[in-house]
């Protein structure tokens, strides 16, 4: 039993602690044979065994195999055991046995755990890898201690076991035949069962797995969703490469494949042509982008999916730009990463001209954040500024800016900002002048400037400044100086200084006190405003510190060790040494000595003698306060003396001796001014700028250089800079462009300004003739089987000159050179590319291709563009029209610009019908359509745009297809009014001619200027005649006539901005300028008085004229009787051209002396002719029917209703003619023998309008008249025709209609614009509205009531106004008639309806309310609906007044809608508006009352005015 229970624990494993084996010892007979195993113990299973005990817990408190646990079940003893004594060896043999094979397993088990812990197993059995639960090894047990019998071939089984178990051991075992072995026997045999069953369990899980996998692949070959089973791959590539992404993907049925970038769908067809190539080739998918950019780095998605489900896949590509040698660690995107953005500039410093005493500022705008803004620096020629109390630096919101709270001429110079970036520190440069401010005196010169104080002493110091670069005519004779003493503004004058030097020495200063020092210049005009103070000094002894020594020592520790110090004690001091001029000048000299060695410990002061050379005797030289410095100024020499000097020290114990004396010093003579620079010449530079050079003065006296400007032909110099400026060289900044100027330089030292240059010649401004940038932007405008047409958009930068051509080279995308296409430039912006492929090779059909582009000036070749994209060869079929080319805007103003395009090359399917234009504005991805529809021209005014902000614009054309492609986009356009910005001119030249011009300054010289009229073309040459000047254009009308209206617009050529302009030429502007072309042709010489005849006291007869003031050119021809006459004893002929008189005396007045006298005057171009007919002694006009040599006009021309004349002193032969702005008029009537001539007018219009002109002649000679229907008389005639219409109106009549009751008046003529209607109900004024309309005809007033009520009744009255002329007709309403039977009153309707007045009538249909009110600065809209036919009329009253629709008053007529349009309303647009709608079968007038109200009041409530 003990080897069954030794088995069952090698199975189950060592016996756990504290467990141990019961029967191991001897054990009594009497003792019951039960063992008990409780259940659930450590060792994992429970179980019941026979005679010699068994396993149980350990307990410590119990003795070893005396733990008896309770039975949890019994088992019988095996028959072949019952009653067998056991020998006690056998026992003991047994238990030895027993323990040494326990040794032995522990052992194994030992070695095993390590084995298993070091050593990974590659291969599992069956059994191990089945594992038995607890349940399991009870079972077993109890199967083993239950067998109760042994077959025989269970015993050869057991011995067999036994055998190899012995085997295995390396011994042999005797078996006693006990139950122990019999037990060991049947365990083994229950563990080989064991085992078969779950080889069987394994077997069976193994089929299981075949048979689901088995299952799986079936599903798989039927249907499943697709997976990847490849993935997509981030690539990182270089810019201009390409990138193929790959993947593989399973799927059943085949997916359906999406591809993505950054989430929005890739579509190849609406890309660049060749950009994308998309492939499936079973399951292997690949995107293939050509030619990457910047704008390739994204995220890319594949998208695939079917019936089973979807998957997706996603890489990142990024194109990185590659830099040459800068690549790697020093390309652009590590230098980001590690020190942040790179930092553009996005403005421009432009030049500030500023004035002393006020502020001005600098700033530029950056394109990011900087990081660290005290990275910023700004510099004033090469030196960094920082803030203080009048200058700040600012950074804030991507802006940099220095301000300048009080300029003075030193804050003049070039100012630099410097701003980090990684690729090294960006700058940008400009000049700031600062002007002279108003003097106080008229003439006063201009201020000093850079006062500094030198060799500053313990009582006295240098002062030195430079002089103003302005005298205003009046030379300097001499600066003050004024003195302040600390931080006081208590300023008091000091000393005064000639005005040949800007050096002054300065004493009785007292030691240790702090100055500040300005100066004023004065001349003869007066004084100027002073210079800027100096920076405060402090005086003190200057040898102190050399006198003084510092020995360091320790930490940080000094000794401070003095060489007085190591003097010995002295009393009287050493006389002084080396005396000598340290400085000698035309009015004083600074003596110079050097301290007595040794000088003692006790404070020194000085007492100086001077000497005339020859004299031989010493004199002291007096000083208001003690000389305590080794300096000292003499300022009281006598010019033309030499003089020698002598110092002496003095301390507290006496006087030193005498000094040496100096060497002779004598006074000089006064300094020159610096000669001027010589080779001075000006250069081109920009549009407002030029450049001088010079070649530069040396002498180091020299502070530097003033220049002067002015325009050609002017006296005046102007001075450019007020600080001296450095060099050889500088740019003189806001000039006018295409102005001509002059320069000369003046050389600045202390002694003043010196002499003019020569001056430079005029020099035009205008930029410098330079190579222009790269053309960009390329499009394909057709596509042939083996040919292109590209466009492209010429450089943004011309270089100052004409663009001469364009090289062109190609770029087959499956070779890798480029190719030239032409050998000479291509003159235009689009080329055929076939006719030139000639000399290269031919384009192959299916390749891509890409182009390049260089333009050409007379500067030279210019910078290559960038390549553009991809277009592939392959013949155009598409019905759609292609791209329109060429798209520009010109006319740019703050609201609107014109756009103009050319049509497309291919028009597709059939022909153009109209091009739809849209508008993206900066920044918005949104193209919004500009108009509703399409438009038919190649040009659009585009309108109602916001001003300052910028726009881009596209054109597509139409066909009957449908929508063709896109133009290339516009650049961006501004919207804003330029201040340089010109406007057509139009008016009458000097020979009457009409005529429009354009000046273009900022054009450069190579410039054309390019008319159009309606924007169509060319003007016809027939009619016009272009002129061209310097900058200007000139287009005269030949012959003005209404051929000429329309719109003529001008463009200027190579010019780098737009430079355009058009004009409206409508009838009203062309009727005035060709009568003011009439008057300069045909001047008149103004008549005060005519021909008058006076008897003076002594009988003579004067004859006198009065005329206008004439030259001293004019002439005079008197001509009488046909015959020139002159001054002769009997006729004196005066004439006073001062005050335009003309004069004839006749001494004795006799027969000879009667006839026609004709004076006729002559002042340059204008003329003129008066003529008296003398027929008797008094002088008076001749009578009707006098006989005189040629015809003439008795009275002149008139008009009354009808223009008629008379003439006087014709015959059979006489002619009359009739002209109407010089062109005669067939018909008219003439009666000769009354010599009356009657020109009659049956309907007079304002076509009628002009100059008629009446002639008479024959073979004695011609007389004409004038009269001029125009202005003021053209409305007298108007006025007079309005008052005979309102004088034969008939009595208002009632008759009724369908919608009510009608008054009306019949009128001979009427006019709106000069008869103004009134209708009165009860003495209340009517208006027109829903149910009381109000209109006109040429020949009726009529009021129409609608729907006739009670209120209705009552009197009517119309009131008409002509000029003065007010006439005011009435009738009364009793309301019978409204009272008639229905029948009666709709047999009366029928009878007088007029169907042509009902339905053809002009009438306001609907939409104007009767009350409107709106704030100010808004805008009011006015829309109503008129009808009629023909179509009506259309005019705008306000307050009864015609509306000029200009500025801020715009009106549209859409069909039968009318809109005004009132932009920025303010309260003068308040009033009562109304819409007069007229054609040939009637008018009508719709009226509105608006109110404007100002911000923050309220609307008040408005009743009908």
């Amino acid at each position: 039993m003990a080897s069954a229970v030794r088995a069952v624990a090698r199975l189950y494993g060592d016996v756990p602690k504290g467990c141990q084996l019961l029967g191991d010892s001897p054990t009594p007979a009497s003792s019951t044979s039960i063992c008990s195993i409780p259940l659930g113990t450590a060792c994992g299973w429970t179980g019941a065994l026979g005679d010699g005990g068994g396993f149980v817990p350990g307990d410590p408190s119990e003795e070893e195999g005396q733990v008896v646990a309770p039975a949890a079940m019994t088992l019988p003893h095996s028959p072949g055991s019952v009653g067998e004594p056991r020998a006690p060896q056998a026992v003991e043999v047994h238990r030895l046995e027993h323990r040494q094979e326990e040794e032995h397993k522990e052992e194994r088990q030992h070695s095993l755990h390590m084995g298993s812990s070091v050593r990974r197993r590659t291969f599992r059995s069956s059994e191990e890898e089945q594992q038995f639960s607890a349940a399991d090894y009870a079972l077993a047990a109890a199967l083993v201690l239950t067998a109760s019998s042994e077959t025989s071939w269970e015993a050869q089984l057991r011995h067999q076991s036994s055998t190899v178990e012995l085997e295995e051991r390396g011994q042999k075992r005797v078996g006693f035949g006990n139950d122990w072995e019999r037990t060991e026997i049947g365990f083994l045999q229950t563990h080989r069962l064991l085992r078969q069953r779950c080889d069987r369990k394994a077997l069976r899980q193994q089929t299981e797995e075949k048979v689901r996998e088995a299952k799986e692949l079936k599903e798989l070959c039927s249907g499943r969703g697709p997976w990847f089973w490849i993935p997509l791959r981030s690539h990182a590539v270089w810019e201009h490469t390409t990138v193929l992404l790959t993947c593989t993907v399973q799927a059943r049925p085949p997916p359906q494949v999406t591809w993505y970038k950054n989430d929005i769908r890739l579509q190849p067809h609406l890309c660049p042509a060749g950009k994308y190539r998309v492939t499936n080739n079973y399951g292997l998918l690949t995107l293939e982008i050509r030619r990457c950019t910047a704008e390739d780095s994204a995220t890319y998605t594949v998208m695939v999916k079917n019936a089973h489900g979807q998957a997706s896949s996603f890489a990142k590509v990024l194109v990185r730009t590659y830099l040459g040698k800068d690549a790697g660690f020093d390309s652009e995107i590590f230098k980001r990463s590690i020190f942040g953005p790179s930092v553009e500039f996005t403005s421009v410093l432009k030049p500030v001209f500023a004035r002393e005493k006020e502020p001005f500022s600098l700033s530029c705008l950056l394109s990011d954040d900087v990081l660290e803004a005290e990275n910023i620096q700004w510099f004033r020629d090469g030196r960094p500024l920082r803030s203080s109390q009048r200058r700040q630096v600012l950074y804030a919101d991507r802006q940099a800016a220095v301000k300048v709270f009080c300029a003075y001429k030193e804050d003049e110079g070039l100012y630099t900002v410097q701003v980090p970036s990684p690729l090294g520190p960006r700058e940008q440069s400009t000049y700031v002048f600062v002007r002279d401010a108003a003097a106080e005196m008229p003439g006063a010169p201009g201020s000093p400037l850079d006062v500094r104080c030198l060799d500053v002493n313990r009582d006295c110091l240098l002062l030195t400044w430079t002089p103003p670069s302005d005298t205003r005519g009046s030379p300097i004779t001499a600066y003050s100086i004024e003195r302040c003493e600390g931080d006081s503004e208590d300023w008091v004058p000091c000393h005064v200084a000639p005005g040949g030097t800007c050096r002054c020495p300065i004493q009785g200063l007292v030691e240790g006190q702090s100055y500040r020092f300005r100066v004023r210049a004065i001349s003869r005009a007066g004084s100027s405003l002073p210079s800027k103070a100096s920076a405060a000094v402090v005086t003190g002894d200057r040898d102190a510190a050399q006198r003084r020594t510092e020995i360091p020592f320790g930490l940080g520790r000094k000794i401070a060790v003095s060489t007085d110090d190591f003097e010995d004690a002295v009393t009287i001091p050493s006389p002084p040494t080396n005396v000598h001029a340290s400085e000698i000048r035309e009015t004083y000299v600074i003596l110079g000595w050097e301290e007595p060695r040794p000088r003692g410990r006790a404070p020194l002061t000085y007492s100086l003698e001077k000497s005339v050379i020859g004299s031989g005797t010493w004199e002291a030289i007096p000083s208001d306060t003690p000389v305590k410095s080794p300096r000292f100024a003499l300022l009281d020499l006598e010019k033309g003396k030499s003089y020698v000097f002598r110092v002496r020290a003095i301390n507290q114990h006496g006087m030193s001796d005498a000094s040496e004396p100096s060497e002779p010093i004598a006074l000089r003579a006064r300094p020159a001014t610096l000669p001027p620079p010589a080779q001075v010449q000006a250069l081109r530079d920009t549009q407002t700028s030029v450049s001088l050079t010079w070649e530069p003065v040396t002498s180091p006296e020299l502070l530097g250089y003033y220049i002067y400007s002015r325009e050609a032909g002017a006296a005046e110099w102007q001075t450019v800079n007020n600080k001296p400026i450095q060099g050889d060289r500088f740019t003189v900044p806001g000039l006018r462009t295409g102005k001509e100027y002059e320069f000369c330089i003046r050389s600045v030292s202390e002694a003043g300004v010196g002499d003019s240059s020569t001056t430079t010649g005029p020099i035009r401004v205008k930029q410098a003739l330079a190579t222009p940038s790269a053309p960009y932007d390329f499009a394909l405008l057709s596509c042939g089987k083996n040919e292109m047409v590209i466009g492209w958009k010429p450089p943004k930068r011309r270089g100052g000159g004409q663009i001469l051509g364009y090289f062109l080279d190609q770029h087959d995308a499956e070779e890798l050179d480029w190719h030239a296409v032409n050998q000479q430039p291509i003159p235009a912006r689009v080329c055929k590319t076939t006719s030139l492929l000639l000399k290269v090779s031919n384009l192959h059909e299916g390749h891509f291709y890409e182009f390049r582009a260089r333009a050409v000036n007379w500067a030279g070749v210019g910078e290559l563009s960038v390549p553009s994209g991809l277009f592939e060869c392959k013949e155009w079929t598409m019905p759609q029209p292609g791209p329109p080319y060429d798209v520009r805007a010109s006319e740019v103003r703050a609201t609107d610009l014109m756009l103009q395009w050319e049509p497309p090359l291919y028009t597709g399917a059939g022909p153009i019908t109209g091009y739809c234009i849209s508008v993206q504005e900066e920044g918005s991805e949104q193209w919004k359509p500009v108009t509703p529809g399409p438009v038919s021209g190649t040009h659009l005014r585009v309108s109602d745009l916001q001003p300052g902000r910028s726009y881009v614009f596209q054109v597509q054309a139409v066909n009957v297809a449908g929508l063709g492609q896109p133009s290339m986009p516009t650049d961006p356009v501004l919207l804003e009014d330029k201040p340089a910005a010109r406007e057509i001119e139009v008016g009458v030249d000097e020979d009457g001619f009409i005529y429009l011009a354009f000046e273009a300054p900022d054009a450069p010289d190579s410039s054309e200027f390019q008319w159009a009229k309606d924007y169509q073309g060319p003007p016809d040459p027939r009619r016009v005649q272009v002129v061209d000047e310097a900058n200007k254009s000139k287009l005269i009308l030949k012959e003005p006539g209404l051929e000429d209206l329309g719109t003529y617009s001008v463009v200027v050529t190579d010019a780098d901005e737009d430079i355009s302009a058009s004009h409206t030429l409508t009838e009203e502007e062309l009727d005035k300028l060709k009568k003011l072309s009439h008057e300069i042709r045909n001047p008149v010489i103004k008549l005060i008085s005519g021909w008058n005849v006076d008897i003076l006291e002594q009988g003579e007869v004067r004859l006198w004229l009065e005329v206008e003031k004439l030259s001293p050119a004019a002439e005079l021809h008197l001509i009488f009787n046909e015959k020139e006459i002159f001054s002769s004893p009997n006729r004196k002929i005066t004439f006073d051209r001062e005050k335009g008189l003309v004069e004839v005396i006749i001494q004795t007045l006799s027969e000879e002396d009667k006839g026609s006298y004709t004076a006729q005057l002559q002042d340059g171009k204008a003329k003129n002719q008066i003529t008296l007919a003398l027929v008797d002694e008094g002088g008076t006009l001749a009578e009707p029917g006098t006989v005189f040599p040629g015809p003439y006009f008795k009275e002149p021309l008139q008009w009354k209703v009808t223009e008629d004349c008379q003439v006087t002193n014709t015959k059979k032969e006489t002619r009359f003619q009739w002209f109407f702005q010089r062109r005669e008029i067939p018909d008219f009537q003439y009666d000769p023998q009354t010599g009356a001539g009657l020109l009659c007018f049956e309907e007079f219009s304002k076509g009628d309008t002009g100059t008629y002109r009446a002639v008479v002649a024959d073979d004695r000679g011609e007389d004409s008249s004038i009269l001029d229907l125009t202005d003021e008389a053209l409305d007298a005639i108007f006025t007079e025709l309005g008052r005979i219409g309102a004088l034969s109106a008939t009595p208002l009549k009632v008759q009724g209609t369908e919608e009510g009751i009608r008054i009306f008046s019949k009128v001979k003529y009427y006019n709106v614009e000069y008869m103004k209607t009134t209708w009165f109900h009860k003495d209340r004024r009517l208006e027109s509205g829903d149910r009381v309309r109000a209109g006109t005809t040429l020949d009726e007033i009529w009021l129409h009531i609608l729907d006739p009520k009670d209120s209705d009744k009552g009197k009517y009255t119309l009131e008409i106004a002509a000029g003065k002329e007010v006439r005011q007709l009435s009738t009364d309403l009793s309301g019978q008639g409204l009272c008639r039977p229905p029948v009666y009153t709709h047999n009366l309707r029928c009878n007088i309806r007029d169907p042509r007045l009902s339905v053809d009538r002009a009438k306001v249909v609907r939409g104007l309310p009767d009350v409107a009110t709106i704030m100010e600065d808004k805008t009011l809209c006015l829309t109503c609906v008129i009808s009629g036919d023909p179509t009506p009329e259309i005019s705008w009253l306000k307050n009864d007044q015609p509306v000029t629709f200009l500025d801020r008053y715009r009106m549209e007529v859409r069909g039968a809608e009318v809109t005004i349009t009132i932009e920025r309303v303010s309260s003068e647009d308040s009033g009562r508006y109304g819409v007069f709608v007229k054609n040939k079968y009637g008018s009508e007038t719709g009226q509105v009352t608006i109110s404007v109200f100002k911000h923050g009041d309220e609307p008040k409530e408005l009743k009908k005015m």
